[in-house]
């Protein structure tokens, strides 16, 4: 009998070619990204125009007085072949998580272009197809041209990343809400 590694043991099967095979999809009731998915109260989605955000989210935000989260849910096209969301939909997710949190959280950064210059993502645990992702940040510090920021992020109630990241102050810049026509009743 052979002894395997912690390693090995986390593996997915693979079939008799050495072919690793995905797990079988939770039995959830997916949407679409033209449909709304199952969406936490207090969440509301939030336009980024038709860019690579438009694409890969939608993206959802909620405020109280005393956080402000974003959030979105994980369909197949985040997903990895394993059924996981995909580490660079996270990382998406982590690099507009960081940046929105200090527009808001902040009135000296208000509506400035935050490019980002060094962001540091530790992967925690997986983030399963269907589940909801929502993350929270502290603004750390601010300097006149950088900004300091760091933030948790779950899927459903688990630690799935933590997220660190500097951006760098820029020119003012127009929301893209601002520019869209208004939603119909």
């Amino acid at each position: 009998m052979s002894q395997s590694t912690a390693g090995e043991s986390r593996r997915a099967p693979a079939d008799d070619s050495g072919t690793i095979r995905s797990p079988s999809l939770p039995a959830r009731t997916l949407t679409s990204s033209a449909a709304s998915p199952n969406v936490p109260e207090g969440f509301h989605a939030r336009p980024f125009g038709e860019g690579f955000i438009g694409v890969n989210g939608p993206l959802y935000v909620r405020r109280t007085e005393t956080a402000f989260h974003l959030g979105f849910r994980v369909e197949l096209r985040h997903c990895n072949p394993m059924g996981i969301c995909h580490g660079g939909m996270m990382a998406t997710f982590c690099d507009m998580l960081l940046p929105i949190s200090a527009h808001v959280l902040s009135e000296e950064i208000g509506r400035r272009f935050l490019p980002t210059i060094n962001l540091q993502i530790d992967y925690l645990a997986p983030s399963p197809l269907g589940a909801w992702v929502q993350g929270e940040a502290q603004l750390l510090r601010t300097t006149r041209s950088l900004v300091f920021m760091q933030g948790l992020v779950q899927a459903d109630g688990v630690n799935v990343a933590r997220v660190s990241g500097i951006f760098k102050i820029g020119p003012p810049f127009e929301d893209a809400r601002e520019s869209m026509p208004p939603l119909s009743p």
